[in-house]
């Protein structure tokens, strides 16, 4: 089964793809979607999406998770990851997959066993579990891995899907 993981941003949108196969994982391909600042928001928005579709209509996963918004104090910095975050959604819907949705507290607790992990304990964690010579940077790449790994510890132990 593959599985694609994103994590959502306006700058920087991370994307991973894993094979989960029994309850091991490898690592297809990982990066990250990059905007520029200076550009109107709708044209950042497209690059994310056409970027999004390209990678689903290259590696077609069988499921496909994404990093839901987490409490922000900063109300434009939430809504500009609100709108990066619905762009992602709306790839994953148009290319016909079900979307999945996790909270960043549920990806720490699948990912390193502790919801309050920090960035450098899911990169550590991610590292260890696909066997990686060094860790993903930036953090929203690791982060991305790090959903989609959530989303395949998820379905296996809810029997979601027969593997």
């Amino acid at each position: 089964m593959i599985i694609m993981g994103i994590d959502p941003g306006t700058a920087i949108t991370g994307y991973g793809v894993v094979s989960y196969n029994g309850n091991s994982f490898k690592l297809i391909e990982c990066g990250a979607v990059y905007t520029e600042a200076g550009i109107p928001l709708y044209k950042r928005l497209y690059t994310i999406y056409s970027d999004l579709t390209e990678l689903i209509q290259r590696h077609r996963p069988d499921q496909y998770a994404v990093e839901e918004l987490f409490f922000n104090k900063n109300v434009k910095t939430a809504l500009a990851v609100g709108h990066a975050r619905g762009v992602a959604l709306l790839a994953g819907a148009n290319a016909g997959l079900d979307v999945f949705e996790y909270t960043p507290l549920q990806v720490k607790q699948a990912v390193v066993g502790y919801g309050r992990a920090d960035k450098q304990q899911v990169q550590f964690m991610i590292k260890t579990m696909l066997n990686l010579a060094s860790a993903p940077k930036p953090d929203d790449v690791a982060d991305a891995i790090a959903v989609a790994i959530c989303h395949g510890h998820f379905i296996h132990s809810a029997g979601r899907v027969s593997l």
